[in-house]
């Protein structure tokens, strides 16, 4: 028996005896078909790393270079004379890796070439790189860092960033901070050598850091974050790497969200549009037209000198009042500050004033009566027995 069922593509035919297959059965997948692409690979080794970075040895390039390679580099003119000083030690560092180095002072350029002794193909751009840090104020020693195989640099224009040149000094010197603390910090927590000269910020170090300086550094010069909100976000980040529990969790809701706030700006004065009119303004009158209507014009050449003379005294008269009213104003003495309590200080002086006048009619009251209490009757009686003085002198 035929039995017609309907698909996607359309009618399909069954014969009745053959079983529908279970729908809860899976079907059996299909060996996978293996090509020349899909063979196992020497290097197909979970030991190897292919991350890590081999030195490069001689042999495996003993012909040497095919083609002589050189990159020249232009450095200011104050880097002269500790190039000059420092070149030796340069030349000594690029001659055992088999580069040829040439400092020429007329043109304040620095070249680096390859040579028939050159075996690793990379260091002429190890080489072009430590050119370039020489001629961003990088200290010797530690440009010639950059010729290891663990150590690459990167160059960060910042000069472009920023219009205003104030505001470029002022983001810059966040970057370097106080003491240069903010720059110590980052260069700890980046693990990279970051130096800040002019309009570049050089920066030494893994890929890893240098990724994470260019950001910092672009942040702070387009005021999108301050170097210090970056220094505790890396921070965080050095702790919670410590934890393997978190290793393969979003760290997003540890770190802190700064939010960016709105600084107040000065507002920007703008004119009043006039209506418009399409009739031109009036023309002005000119300087002869001005003389015509003044009698100036008919006036001979000594009495115009004369004119011009009276007013000039005039002006200087002016000016030579109003200084002198300037230098008087200091000789002023300032007002007194009124106090609203004026009136009540003028009561209590009079009420002051009148027992002052009672306490003195009081006082000379009092002596009145003192003096006719100390007065003796005895003196006022005839015959008193008591003798007087001189007769006692005389009986003596």
């Amino acid at each position: 028996m035929v039995k017609i069922t309907m698909n996607r593509r359309g009618p399909v035919t069954k014969m009745a005896d053959e079983e529908s297959p279970n729908v809860n059965e899976e079907p059996n997948p299909k060996p996978k078909h293996k090509g020349k692409h899909d063979k196992p690979k020497p290097w197909d080794d979970p030991s190897i790393d292919h991350w890590k970075v081999e030195k490069f040895d001689p042999s495996w390039n003993e012909s040497g270079m095919v083609v002589v390679s050189s990159f020249s580099t232009l450095f200011p003119q104050y880097r002269e004379k500790y190039l000059q000083e420092c070149w030796p030690i340069v030349k000594g560092a690029l001659k055992e890796h088999g580069i040829a180095c040439e400092l020429n002072l007329v043109e304040g350029s620095m070249t680096v070439s390859t040579t028939m002794k050159t075996r690793d193909p990379y260091i002429i751009v190890k080489a072009r790189d430590l050119v370039k840090l020489l001629s961003r104020s990088v200290p010797a020693p530690q440009a010639i860092k950059i010729l290891n195989d663990e150590m690459q640099c990167d160059i960060i224009k910042i000069g472009s960033l920023v219009r205003n040149k104030e505001r470029f000094v002022k983001r810059r010197q966040y970057l370097v901070g106080p003491n240069s603390s903010t720059l110590k910090a980052l260069e700890i927590l980046t693990g990279c050598y970051i130096l800040v000269q002019g309009n570049t910020v050089a920066a030494m170090g893994s890929f890893k850091g240098l990724k994470q300086v260019r950001r910092i550094v672009e942040d702070c010069v387009l005021n999108k974050m301050h170097p210090l909100h970056h220094i505790k976000i890396l921070m965080l980040r050095r702790e919670l790497a410590k934890n393997p529990a978190l290793a393969n969790e979003n760290w997003d809701r540890f770190l802190p969200q700064f939010k960016k706030k709105n600084v107040k700006q000065k507002k920007v004065k703008t004119k009043e549009k006039k209506p418009y009119t399409p009739f031109p303004p009036p023309q002005q009158p000119s300087k002869i037209d001005q003389q015509l209507e003044s009698g100036e014009y008919f006036l001979s050449d000594k009495k115009k000198l004369a004119k011009q003379w009276e007013e000039k005294q005039e002006k200087q008269a002016e000016r030579v009042a109003e200084n002198k009213k300037k230098r008087e104003e200091a000789f002023v003495p300032p007002e007194e500050p009124k106090t609203h309590n004026q009136n009540v200080s003028n009561v209590d002086k009079d009420d002051v004033t009148a027992m002052a006048s009672s306490l003195k009619k009081k006082a000379k009251e009092f002596r009145k009566q003192k003096s006719i209490d100390k007065i003796d009757a005895e003196e006022f009686i005839a015959g008193s027995s008591r003798p007087s003085k001189k007769k006692s002198k005389s009986s003596r």
